[in-house]
């Protein structure tokens, strides 16, 4: 016995160019979705990050004497340090421990696309030279949320082990390398900005940030804002013979950056403290 159709029997109609076209990109199109090989990256990529290092734009805005690479006179008990990125390539790290230097900052990422090629080298050079290392973020608030470059830091070098030779990671925070110097974003929107990496970065690593600043850039950026001077040690920029006006919020520093001529290394910074308290805030 036949079977019936439950339908009218289907036709066969050819198909015109424009309709064939058509079904193909239906069919095609949803292959290249968002996150795919295929897709498009819609972030902001900075066009110059390996001339962005610690400190690039102070000297430039802020001007001052620069120190000639000497150490600075202090009364107080200190520890010698450097800043490092890529544009000091590979680093001898042996040299620079028996020049006297005990701890080391290295550049891991700029906003949400850059990663120090040398870091690895550099970061872990400093380690095997047994010296007390930690990693930085330079900052750029009009590419992307505070939460997203925490997040990208944190995931590309600026984590942190209880290892007792392992920094907190410092967020660079200074005048726009590429334009308007407070990225385009007003005093409470700089400080909201700032609050969310903070908060972004100790969820990912149960640490508070080191933060560098001057305090030429904190007035003008974000209006002398105290919000932070109880949580985020500061690390200071200011190439002469002493650290100068600190800026709003914090009592004392705790790293200051007094020079960018120094020998092998440029960046020269000084702990402010005996190494035991330096060997503290590794320790968390």
């Amino acid at each position: 016995m036949p079977l019936r159709r439950s339908g009218p029997a289907r036709r066969t109609l050819p198909l015109a160019a424009g309709t064939l076209a058509s079904l193909f990109s239906v069919l095609v199109l949803p292959l290249a979705l968002p996150g795919t090989a295929g897709a498009a990256d819609t972030r902001k990529v900075p066009a110059h990050p390996e001339q962005d290092w610690m400190g690039s734009t102070i000297a430039a805005h802020e001007g001052g004497q620069r120190a000639t690479g000497s150490e600075p006179r202090t009364t107080s008990a200190s520890v010698s340090g450097v800043d490092v990125s890529s544009h000091n390539g590979d680093v001898d790290w042996p040299a620079m421990r028996e020049s006297g230097v005990r701890f080391a900052y290295v550049k891991a990422t700029e906003g949400t696309s850059y990663k120090n090629p040398y870091f690895t080298q550099q970061y872990k050079g400093a380690y095997d030279a047994d010296m007390i290392h930690g990693a930085y973020h330079f900052a750029l608030p009009d590419h992307s949320s505070g939460a997203e470059q925490a997040t990208y830091f944190a995931h590309h070098g600026g984590g942190w082990t209880k290892d007792g030779r392992t920094l907190p990671g410092a967020l660079d925070m200074e005048y726009n390398p590429y334009g308007d110097t407070c990225y385009g974003k007003s005093a409470s929107a700089m400080v909201s900005w700032i609050a969310e990496f903070f908060k972004t970065y100790r969820e990912k690593t149960g640490r508070d940030a080191v933060i560098y600043t001057s305090a030429n850039w904190w007035k003008q950026c974000t209006e002398d804002s105290g919000k932070f001077g109880r949580t985020n040690p500061l690390w200071v920029p200011r190439y002469g013979t002493s650290v100068g006006t600190l800026p709003a919020g914090w009592k004392y520093h705790t790293i200051w950056q007094y020079t960018s001529t120094g020998q092998t290394v440029g960046d020269r910074n000084r702990f402010n403290g005996a190494y035991s308290r330096l060997k503290a805030l590794a320790n968390g």
